[in-house]
């Protein structure tokens, strides 16, 4: 299940079960930086968790194109972003 989406993340245990799928049959996928503690609590709890990580010459691009189709994503990346710099600016004190 490749989603940041908390509400989406909340149904896939009860969408796997009525599927008749067991934890390890399936994986969430999400985006390096994006919802790390949600990774962590997803792993910690026994699930295959993916992280994806676009890279290379046309990184820019995907980015772009993942902000078109869902303007939320914007939100993610920016609390991503100042949650990584309060937590360099605190380390750094």
């Amino acid at each position: 299940m490749a989603t940041h989406d908390p509400v989406i993340i909340a149904a896939v245990p009860g969408i796997t079960r009525e599927s008749g799928r067991s934890q390890g049959d399936f994986e969430y996928q999400m985006l390096y930086g994006v919802r790390d503690d949600e990774q962590r609590r997803l792993t910690g709890a026994g699930n295959h968790v993916r992280v994806y990580v676009p890279f290379g010459t046309r990184w820019y691009g995907y980015f772009l194109r993942r902000l078109a189709e869902r303007p939320a994503n914007l939100a993610f990346f920016l609390r991503a972003l100042t949650d990584r710099r309060r937590a360099r600016g605190c380390a750094e004190r």
